[in-house]
């Protein structure tokens, strides 16, 4: 392969997303006391310091992948200036104290609200179009999360987690796949549904589209889907424990692996306490392990599938199917779980986990503002709404039999 070949198969979305999370991550590492957080107020002069940081940072990222991809680069600061104001409100409203006692919704909620609410009603100019990129922010995002994911620290904790992930993740996935087909949604729409509802929610919606190079537009509904039903269940899961008599640990992995964001999994664990949180939190992660392995899988099942069934897996395909993005992810748990010692992993992380936060929120925003309920709450979508929905369902129920058998003997 020549220089210049070399250079232009490192010119995608996803590598430029695997070396903006490489950077920040390496930055957080070396001077972690210096990177900027997403303020909660704003009546600091620290605050407004994050602030612009933050959007000098940003707008670097997107200009120089606009320019090394090719997009038009002309306009991004003010349409990112809009989109941060955008999430920074969400971030505030999330923070109140009202809504986070009454609530306990994570601000990439409100993110999306606010971001449907401006889709909806007066609509995107066109101007703010150049920094709508939610896919690019959502993979880095996704490379930052490998930072918090520490094998170490999972298995310390117990492979029963671990255990758990791989049969619920396995069956669902199967179960939710055909029961899509079943009901005659596409083979793509199909595969980011069932990866969606038995992996770990938005971020495997998004490998999974990387991996069948899927459509962006059936992925911002599946998103949405994943985030509309992970609101009442947060809510309702735990009440439902408390009901049924579930030990903590049970109804804490319970939580952990049927509730598909994480931060809705930490609000529905604390709800039962520390116990029933610190098991939510094992088993979410133990799923988030398993992103790498399973956007492998679908890269092959997809070669071998293809959109047309000739398309071989030879490791030429494989490769090229293969979500970059991840490897990103999986090398950030590596040198988090393995090169470093724990604490400073820990302490790193949870630097890296805030600017996770801010590049989440972002995308979600975007989300948002991409989605209108007209183009996608349709009779179109009708079939792929009740396939996830009766996927969600097993998963309910199946997760609730296994997190029994796992952990009903285990007393904390």
């Amino acid at each position: 392969m020549t220089r210049q070949r070399l250079l232009n198969h490192f010119k995608t979305e996803d590598w430029l997303a695997v070396g903006a999370g490489l950077i920040i991550m390496i930055l957080a590492i070396v001077m972690p006391d210096w990177m900027p957080t997403m303020p909660k107020t704003l009546d600091t002069l620290g605050s407004w310091q994050n602030i612009v940081i933050l959007i000098a940072g940003l707008f670097v990222i997107v200009y120089a992948a606009c320019k090394i991809l090719g997009r038009p680069a002309r306009g991004i600061l003010p349409s990112l200036l809009v989109i941060f104001a955008v999430a920074l409100g969400a971030q505030y409203i999330a923070s109140s104290p009202v809504i986070k006692d009454t609530t306990g919704l994570e601000s990439v909620f409100f993110a999306v609200a606010l971001g449907l609410l401006i889709s909806n009603t007066v609509g995107v100019p066109k101007w703010m179009r150049p920094a709508l990129q939610s896919e690019f922010y959502v993979k880095i995002g996704l490379v930052l999360l490998g930072t918090t994911v520490i094998f170490g620290e999972i298995m310390q904790a117990g492979a029963l987690g671990l255990i758990q992930a791989l049969v619920v993740v396995f069956c669902v996935w199967n179960f939710g796949y055909w029961v899509a087909r079943k009901l005659g949604v596409d083979r793509e729409m199909s595969t980011m549904l069932a990866s969606a509802v038995s992996i770990c929610g938005v971020s495997a919606a998004i490998a999974t589209c990387g991996a069948i190079k899927g459509d962006s537009k059936k992925l911002s509904y599946v998103i949405s889907l994943v985030l509309v039903v992970a609101i009442p269940m947060m809510y309702f899961m735990p009440y439902l424990a408390k009901w049924m008599g579930l030990t903590p640990e049970v109804a804490g992995a319970w939580m952990g692996g049927t509730i598909d964001t994480t931060g809705a999994v930490v609000a529905s664990g604390s709800v039962l306490g520390e116990t029933a949180e610190k098991y939510s939190v094992i088993v979410k992660f133990s799923q988030n392990v398993l992103l790498g392995l399973a956007a492998f899988a679908i890269s092959i099942y997809w070669s071998y599938k293809g959109k047309d069934h000739r398309e071989k897996p030879t490791a030429g395909v494989l490769w090229e199917r293969f979500p970059k993005f991840v490897l990103g992810f999986v090398l950030a748990s590596l040198i988090f779980s393995f090169a470093m010692p724990l604490e400073t992993a820990k302490s790193v992380g949870a630097v890296t986990k805030n600017l996770q936060g801010t590049f989440f929120a972002i995308a979600f925003v975007c989300i948002g503002l991409e989605t209108r309920f007209k183009d996608i709450f349709n009779k179109s979508f009708k079939k792929p709404l009740w396939g996830f929905l009766i996927a969600q369902g097993f998963n309910i129920v199946l997760t609730l039999i296994v997190a029994y058998l796992l952990f009903a003997h285990i007393s904390d």
